[in-house]
């Protein structure tokens, strides 16, 4: 219950906040969620729903005009996210670059970066390599910490920067055009994909639990060798 109130209340704010300053909050929140979880589905859910003239009162207004509701607002509200999120990543990733390993392990608790979250971020990249980057933007959670990582292995920036661009492009196109078909019936679409983030988590401490079973149970077999030897 108490997930779901907090859930609840952040979905709200989120959506608040698109109804009063459209685009613009679009682009800033697609920009915090490229380095901080920011609720990244229901900003473009939402904000296709806008575009889709689903709520009275609330259109899609670019520099004082407004953009016609249907294709050309989801055009815009997409292209906002896709710019706003890439924006985001860049500064990600100097974040990274510039401030290194040792500066992240001392201070990146404030961007939510422990040593371990390093660590598995360093393992996700020297496994999928370009990948990382252009998978890891496609993939719910994870594709908020992908930027300062990718930043501390100093992953070329053009080809950092166009695989960011394209995953954030599709996820963005995809979750306003999933918001601009749901209409004012977004809520709905919203109330079923939050079983999937809590399949997507699940899934992600089933992973840890057993990685550090594995861990543990590699310890005491090493253990048990080295006393057998000794």
């Amino acid at each position: 219950m108490l997930v779901a109130s907090v859930l609840s209340e952040i979905t709200e704010a989120i959506t608040s906040t698109i109804g009063d300053y459209g685009l613009y909050a679009v682009f800033l929140l697609m920009l915090i969620d490229a380095v901080l979880p920011a609720a990244s589905e229901v900003v473009m859910v939402y904000g296709g729903a806008v575009a889709a003239g689903a709520f009275a009162g609330q259109d899609v207004v670019f520099f004082g005009r407004t953009i016609e509701e249907g294709l050309p607002a989801y055009v815009a509200i997409a292209l906002a996210g896709t710019i706003g999120y890439t924006i985001g990543a860049i500064g990600g990733w100097a974040i990274g670059l510039y401030g290194g390993r040792p500066y992240l392990e001392r201070h990146g608790r404030w961007l939510h970066l422990d040593k371990k979250r390093l660590d598995r971020a360093e393992r996700w990249f020297e496994r999928w390599e370009d990948w990382a980057v252009f998978l890891g933007r496609l993939t719910p959670v994870v594709r908020s910490f992908v930027s300062i990582p990718a930043g501390v292995m100093e992953t070329p920036f053009v080809r950092y920067t166009l695989l960011t661009l394209a995953g954030s492009a599709i996820w963005c196109f995809a979750f306003a055009g999933a918001g601009w078909a749901a209409g004012d019936s977004w809520e709905d679409f919203h109330h079923a994909f939050r079983y999937l983030e809590y399949l997507v988590a699940a899934v992600i401490v089933a992973v840890v639990v057993w990685l550090v079973f594995h861990v543990l149970r590699r310890r005491r077999r090493s253990i048990a060798e080295e006393t057998q030897g000794g």
